[in-house]
Formats: structure tokens, sequence, C-alpha cells
């Protein structure tokens, strides 16, 4: 597996549109493809934005943002997305039913030396690869949010990835700047399964009345130097998002993150946290 030139992310949403960033600021040519132009616009608007902050900020100079946005084209076309990509990079709704649909389109239209990578944060990549013909160039890249500022970036190792696209998959995160750690296709991976856990209890201790929203992520954030609560953090990742998670780990691994009920009775209640505008705090 040669250099990553080129680079199809697939899903122009927040960590979709992220990820095609940090790729075009380092120097790679960026395909990102979604649904519809609606969608594609909001997400190349979410770049510009994004490039915008940096460079006032004086991260980058305006050439630097030029050539970046420069770099990406979008398209709602799939095959025209992964044609020559030397990465694809999924990131796309967390179901597998939605993974392995993509990944079997990639089978057929993504060249044979490209490297599959799915942003899944806790969906099994061993499953997904085997949708893919070729389990050994399938990988996890797990990025967190928001993807120009996380320095992780979780490399998850199903059962039939290679040494080579593992080693693929460092070289690349160094590239783009990001701190990566390898981790076995468990459930949960090592973030997921930890930050979950975390935010499971802290919803328990609210719905037990052991204290304020506000007083529980104030403990964890003085106390631990977390940079934010773990109430606050579910409302930026999205109610319902930690919810599909938890029902998942429940499934996969026991009762310790059986979901707790009142992070149910938000989500039909559409309290889905930041982007609904109310969630355990209102926006």
């Amino acid at each position: 597996m040669g250099d990553i030139h080129k680079v199809a992310v697939l899903g122009a949403g927040t960590m979709g549109h992220g990820i095609a960033q940090i790729c075009a600021t380092a120097g790679m040519s960026v395909a990102m493809r979604d649904l519809n132009d609606e969608l594609l616009a909001r997400g190349r608007a979410g770049i510009e934005a994004s490039l915008g902050k940096l460079t006032e900020k004086g991260k980058i100079d305006e050439a630097a943002r030029d050539a970046a946005l420069a770099r990406v084209r979008t398209t709602t076309d799939l095959a025209d997305a992964v044609k020559d990509a030397d990465l694809v990079v999924e990131a796309i709704p967390e179901k597998m039913a939605l993974k392995l649909e993509t990944f079997a389109a990639l089978a057929e239209h993504a060249p044979e030396h490209a490297i599959l990578a799915s942003n899944t944060s806790s969906l099994s990549v061993t499953e997904i690869a085997g949708a893919s013909g070729d389990p050994g160039r399938v990988i996890g890249l797990h990025f967190f949010n928001p993807v120009p500022l996380m320095l992780l970036l979780e490399i998850v190792r199903g059962l039939g990835t290679s040494d080579a696209t593992v080693e693929a998959a460092r070289a690349f995160a160094a590239r783009v700047g990001k701190e990566p750690i390898v981790v076995k296709d468990f459930p949960g991976f090592a973030t997921s399964r930890l930050g979950v856990i975390l935010g499971c209890e802290a919803i328990r201790m609210l719905e037990a009345g052991v204290a304020s929203a506000e007083d529980i992520d104030k403990a964890m954030e003085l106390g631990y130097r977390h940079p934010m609560g773990p109430l606050r953090l579910t409302d930026l990742v999205g109610l319902d998002v930690r919810l599909a998670i938890l029902d998942h780990l429940h499934k996969e691994l026991g009762e310790q993150f059986r979901p707790p009920a009142l992070l149910r009775q938000m989500v039909r209640a559409g309290k889905l946290g930041r982007k609904a505008g109310e969630g355990f705090y209102t926006y």
C-alpha cells in the first residue's frame, strides 16, 4: 500500500466534513459524497466556517485556507467519489445495515489498492469488513468531534485487517496531525466503552436526584480535569446517538450498559441535545 494522495469521504455531516477538512489541510485531494446537494452544501459550509476560525486565530494563513478548500470536491455519486481513492473513509449514520450496503458498493467501485475505513464508534469492524470482499484492507478510523481540534485517532483492527493496513493507518494519522491508538475490534473499542459508561452513570445519578446536571458535570471538569462534563458531552454527541451505542453495548457486553430510563424518555420526547436545542441543558 503506497502513500495516500486521494481520499474519498462518504458522508458530509459533522464528522464527515471534519475528516474532509483535515485531509485537505494536509495536502490530500478529497472527494466528499452525500445523498443530495443540500447535505453537501451544508458540509462544505462547515468546512469553510471551520477554516475561517482557524485563519482568524492565526493557526493557518489565508493561502493555506484557500488551498485546502480548493482540494475538496463534492458529489452525490459514490462510484465517482471513490473511483481513484487511495483511502475511503465512511462517515455515515451508525446503522450496520447501511454500512454493510456501503462496503458492498465499495467492493465494486473502489480501486483494489484503496484502504477502506469506517468511522464507526462502536459497531464491529470485522462484520463491516465482511461485506467488502477483502477484509485485509478494511480498518476502523474513529475520529472525535470536533475533528480538526481533537488529537486522538482510534485505529480499530478487525479480525482480518492486515499489518500493512494498520501501518498505513498509523502513517495517515501522523500526516493529519493525530495521535493514534490501536485497539482490537471489541464492542465499544476503548473510547466508546469508557466514555459511555461514564455518561450512563452520570444520567443515573441525575435520575436518582444525587445532584444537578451542572454539579455532576462540574465534579468531573474541576475534580478530574475533564474539558467537558459527561452530561454536557452527551448533549453535544446527541442523546439518540448515545442511546444507540448503549443499546448495542448492552446487547454485546451486559447489564452495566443498560440505558437509563431517563435517557430513553428524553429521546422519545425529542430532547436530543444541542442539535435539538434541548437535552440536559437548553441551547
